[in-house]
């Protein structure tokens, strides 16, 4: 039987961070070695439950215990900071933080000539699917419909809209034949809608983990896609499995989920 992956956790306290330990601790094929959170956050000897792994120590930063991938759910700077060393030992990192900023995606963009990583606003396979049924209706309807993205999540998120919506819009964006101009909500007298318009709208409110529609409204019909998650551990799941298919690719470069989809095996 072969060893088992080495996986560094970052973000181990958060809602997805626990949700990854939970699956590691039942998963003989990828071994949590660090598990690591801000520091402040926990008291100095907290452990944290990894199943059939045992207990790992919870950490504020990287040791240099040898690792083979990283899953990094924490905030963009720390990211950023697991990503230097990730490049500076050439280990492959998930990366599921949103909210960069332009300068410092272009950063991750620039590690992606090194090592491998597997970037993604949502790893759900469903919200893979998702974009790629976005992207065919869009080729198909964008410039005949007027398009509005719609998303909703729990009460505690903290940006606006999701980076999954972001996501969504990219794949909109890419098979229009004009570039559209986006309106966050609308308020007041907006007047009528513009034909190049795409309203963003993010609905904030109880426990709901995600949902996201694309709305391609037509005179006569209207065409809607969806994808609602009910639990976080669809998310987990995608993050596992991104995590062993990116310690596969042989070379550096920046993926993403809908590689996985295309070729699960490789």
């Amino acid at each position: 039987m072969a060893e088992p992956l080495r996986a560094v956790i970052t973000g181990a306290q958060g809602r997805m961070g626990r949700a990854i330990l939970g699956l590691l601790g039942e998963d003989d094929a990828i071994k949590p070695v660090q598990v690591i959170d801000r520091d402040g956050s926990f008291e100095p000897g907290t452990v944290m439950d990894a199943g059939r792994w045992g207990a790992v120590e919870l950490r504020d930063d990287i040791n240099s215990e040898p690792f083979d991938v990283l899953i990094d759910f924490s905030a963009p700077k720390a990211s950023l900071q697991f990503l230097a060393v990730c490049a500076a030992v050439q280990k492959p990192m998930v990366i599921g933080t949103t909210g960069f900023t332009d300068e410092q995606q272009a950063a991750i963009a620039a590690k992606a000539l090194d090592i491998p990583i597997m970037q993604a606003s949502n790893y759900s396979l469903g919200v893979a699917l998702l974009t790629r049924l976005v992207s065919l209706a869009s080729a198909t309807l964008g410039d005949q419909a007027d398009i509005e993205i719609v998303e909703m999540h729990h009460r505690r998120k903290i940006d606006a809209p999701s980076g999954t919506a972001l996501s969504l819009l990219e794949a909109v964006r890419a098979e229009l034949s004009q570039p559209p101009t986006v309106s966050d909500g609308r308020s007041g007298m907006v007047g009528p809608r513009s034909t190049s318009e795409i309203g963003m709208h993010a609905l904030r409110g109880g426990d709901v983990v995600g949902e996201h529609s694309v709305i391609f409204a037509l005179e006569g019909e209207r065409v809607e896609l969806t994808h609602r998650a009910s639990t976080r551990t669809n998310f987990a799941q995608g993050a596992v499995a991104a995590a062993k298919w990116l310690s596969r690719q042989p070379s550096a470069g920046l993926y993403g989920m809908e590689h996985l989809v295309a070729n699960p095996g490789g």
